[in-house]
């Protein structure tokens, strides 16, 4: 039975009171918590009742902190062979906003407010963006130490933080996604080894990384496929796509597939087999590729904004993805060629861009006719 109750002994300094709740947690184990005041005694009775009937109590006493349960989580990802760089995302996020700010709290203590109140913090000093994403993490890091037993709820599970979807811009041609003009000058004025990279990376829709990892097995010359089936990352080592979405098959153009098969003559080779390696058959850098590669034949051709190059890699996904609107790919179909986990990305980027089949005018016209007509006699 859960009580209150008064204690009462002797020190130097003469007697001391304090109000202890006497409970059971949720196995059946004697706790005892200890108050100044018989009222925050109750209160604190009356939130573990509830606590431990509906099964989401931790005793205080037995918890870690969220600096310890966060270590837990990063040596889990670790364990469980992450990509080097979501373990180095977890540390950042780790070390540069949670634990700074929550870090010596102890999960048992973590409420929905003070949840609230860590959002806060990280909306003062940082992006929307930014912080949806530190609050991800500490979500994924209260719900490796409920898997553990360690916290019996993740109170983090239930807060927002809204996007403000007027901020979102769309991707614009001429901005974010290069116009036919520009892809024409890229694809006129590529030579070498860019060539076929440019070619590729316009018609297929690859991320970079995806042909940095490409490999000519993967190259289905006979069928017109290429098939995605590894990437390269930052540190140039060879892993998984991103997603089991990831892993697809993209229809070849004959532009592609011709340029394709005359770069394979000239490829330098290497034991990793890559369709776009450095010069000595290994993985090429993302930079070297930017610098030596994209920005100069932006800036040899004019496609510059204040004499920068206006576009970096991921502009050529986009546009591949705007074109394909254009040809008359539906949503699904696009979905699948660029690799998105879910229909609900792909309308979130490029939902703008398919045209509209409804005739709304004609549809209000009829609509309005319908209702004016009604009760007319005939």
């Amino acid at each position: 039975m859960a009580i209150v109750r008064k204690r009462t002994w002797q020190t130097k300094d003469g007697a001391k009171t304090a109000w202890l709740v006497d409970y059971r947690d949720g196995s059946g184990k004697r706790r005892f918590l200890t108050y100044k005041l018989k009222r925050e005694a109750e209160a604190a009775l009356a939130d573990v009742q509830v606590e431990v009937k509906k099964g989401i109590h931790t005793p205080a006493r037995t918890s870690i902190t969220v600096a310890e349960a966060a270590r837990l989580w990063i040596e889990t990802g670790e364990l469980n062979e992450l990509e080097r760089s979501t373990i180095q995302q977890r540390q950042q996020h780790a070390d540069l906003h949670i634990v700074p700010l929550i870090g010596s709290m102890k999960l048992a203590k973590l409420t929905r407010p003070a949840i609230e109140a860590f959002c806060d913090e990280l909306l003062k000093k940082g992006s929307r963006v930014m912080a949806a994403k530190v609050l991800s993490s500490l979500k994924g890091i209260i719900g490796e130490a409920g898997r553990r037993g360690l916290v019996a709820q993740n109170v983090a599970q239930p807060v927002r933080i809204s996007s403000k979807n007027r901020d979102r811009k769309k991707l614009t041609v001429g901005r974010d996604i290069p116009s036919k003009q520009e892809v024409n000058l890229i694809l006129t004025h590529a030579a070498g080894r860019w060539r076929p990279f440019f070619i590729a990376a316009i018609f297929t829709g690859l991320r970079a990384s995806e042909l940095r990892g490409l490999r000519w097995a993967d190259v289905d010359f006979a069928k017109q496929v290429l098939n995605v089936r590894q990437r390269a990352n930052v540190w140039q080592e060879i892993g998984k796509p991103k997603s089991k979405a990831g892993s697809r098959a993209v229809p070849l153009s004959p532009m592609v597939t011709n340029a394709l098969r005359e770069w394979k003559l000239a490829c330098p080779k290497g034991e990793l087999d890559l369709v776009f390696p450095d010069g000595k058959g290994g993985v090429d850098t993302h930079g070297s590729i930017l610098d030596r590669g994209f920005y100069a034949l932006q800036r040899k051709v004019g496609i510059v904004d204040d004499g920068k190059p206006k576009y970096g890699l991921h502009a050529l996904r986009h546009f591949a993805a705007s074109h394909w609107i254009e040809m008359g790919f539906s949503p699904k179909r696009l979905q699948a060629m660029l690799g998105h986990s879910s229909i609900v990305m792909t309308f979130d980027v490029y939902g703008h861009l398919f045209p509209s089949t409804e005739d709304d005018q004609s549809k209000m016209a009829a609509g309005e006719a319908a209702l004016l007509g009604v009760g007319k006699v005939v």
